[in-house]
C-alpha cells in the first residue's frame, strides 16, 4: 500500500469519493484519517461516518462472496487440500446457523481474524440478511470508535496506524492460541 502521507493527501484533495474505495481495503486507518480530515473541517463529520460504515459493509460482502461463490466452486481435490471436506463445510454451515452473529461479531472486534469469519460465513452458505444485519451490529461501534479516535488524535495517524498493526497482531496470536487449546483440549479429552 502506499504511504499513509500520500493517501491523507489523496483523500484531502478528492475527498469522500475516495475514501470509500480506499476503506473498504484499509478501513480503520483511513477511518481515522478522515475523521481527522473532518475535525478540521475539510468533511462533514456524519459524512464520514456514513461512508466508512458502507465502506466497511461492502467489504464484508466482497469476503462473503469470496467464501459463497469462490472457494466453494474450487474443485473437491483443492478443497481438502485447504482441509475444507463435505463434511466440515456441513458442520461450518451448522455452526454459522446456530452461532453465526456470535461469530461474525468475534471477528469484527478482533479485527485480524474479521477477513476468515467473513469467507467462512460465505462458505457456509449464512442468509445474507443475517450476514449484513450482524456485520452491522459488529461495524457501527467500531466505526464509531476510529471515528473518534481520527476525530480527537487523527493527527498523530502514523503512531495510531502502528497501534492497530500491533493490538491486531496480539489479538491474532491471542485468537490463534486460545483456538490451538481448544483443540488439543477436544482431542486429549475425546
Amino acid at each position: 500500500m502506499m504511504g499513509l502521507e500520500t493517501v491523507t493527501l489523496l483523500i484531502g484533495k478528492y475527498g469522500l469519493a475516495l475514501v470509500a474505495p480506499v476503506a473498504v481495503i484499509e478501513g480503520p486507518i483511513v477511518t481515522v484519517i478522515a475523521a481527522w480530515l473532518a475535525s478540521t473541517g475539510r468533511f462533514d463529520l456524519w459524512s464520514v461516518i456514513c461512508v466508512v460504515i458502507l465502506a466497511d459493509l461492502i467489504g464484508d460482502v466482497i469476503a462473503y462472496g469470496i467464501g459463497r461463490w469462490g472457494l466453494t466452486r474450487l474443485p473437491d481435490s483443492w478443497l481438502r487440500r485447504l482441509g475444507l471436506r463435505r463434511a466440515r463445510l456441513r458442520h461450518l454451515s451448522g455452526h454459522f446457523a446456530d452461532k453465526g452473529g456470535r461469530t461474525l461479531i468475534i471477528g469484527k472486534i478482533t479485527h485480524s481474524m474479521g477477513f476468515p469469519v467473513l469467507v467462512a460465513a460465505g462458505m457456509a452458505r449464512m442468509r445474507i440478511a443475517a450476514f449484513l444485519w450482524f456485520n452491522l451490529l459488529g461495524t457501527v461501534p467500531k466505526s464509531l470508535f476510529f471515528v473518534a479516535l481520527g476525530y480527537g488524535f487523527g493527527h498523530a495517524y502514523t503512531r495510531i496506524d502502528d497501534w492497530i498493526g500491533r493490538v491486531s497482531l496480539i489479538l491474532l496470536v491471542t485468537t490463534l492460541v486460545a483456538l490451538g487449546c481448544w483443540l488439543f483440549y477436544r482431542r486429549t479429552h475425546r
